[in-house]
């Protein structure tokens, strides 16, 4: 079978897949409107289904099969890290919320609530979250810029050095800011 025909299966099944990855890019527009857990999940979602739509981009250019694996499983395995990080999530937001719960029939006696306890470690695992994903797909990338030319010349690997660092750094970014912002509230 060749590229083409392979790039368009994996075209179709990324415009198949709107029907999940569509929610939860609007879940993830939505930011703390949605529970922390849904937003983790929903990046997991849309990373799982952006995979193949990465895939079926490297299938029209003359990248070798192992490559398009290495990208296939970096994106399936970045995917299925978050949605276990969200599962993780998702039972200590249950359990705060049943304590809170447990404080409001308590609070009747008149005595002041409990002041929610602070977290920095959950700031620490936004800026990871956020984070690990670019740094991947930089990764990822460069290899296949690399393994997918014919020879390293010198513009190839600044091909694959300036992607890299382009992703790299918009991650970075995107994961300071979240960070902070998850510190504040």
């Amino acid at each position: 079978m060749s590229h083409a025909t392979l790039a368009l299966g994996a075209t179709a099944l990324f415009a198949a897949g709107c029907v999940w990855y569509l929610p939860a890019a609007a879940a993830l527009r939505a930011g703390a409107d949605r529970p922390y857990s849904h937003r983790i999940a929903a990046a997991s979602c849309v990373t799982f289904w952006c995979t193949p739509a990465l895939v079926a981009v490297l299938l029209l250019t003359p990248a070798p099969w192992p490559a398009l694996g290495a990208v296939a499983a970096a994106g399936l395995l970045t995917a299925a890290a978050l949605l276990a990080v969200s599962c993780l999530q998702r039972a200590r937001e249950q359990h705060e919320e049943s304590e809170r719960w447990s404080t409001l029939q308590q609070g009747s006696t008149g005595a002041p609530a409990p002041a929610p306890p602070r977290n920095p470690a959950r700031a620490q695992l936004t800026f990871v979250l956020y984070l690990l994903p670019g740094t991947i797909v930089a990764s990822v990338i460069a290899a296949t810029v690399l393994l997918t030319a014919d020879s390293l010349t010198r513009q190839s690997a600044v091909t694959a050095t300036m992607t890299a660092v382009g992703i790299s750094a918009a991650s970075l970014a995107i994961a300071g800011t979240r960070a902070q912002a998850t510190r504040r509230h």
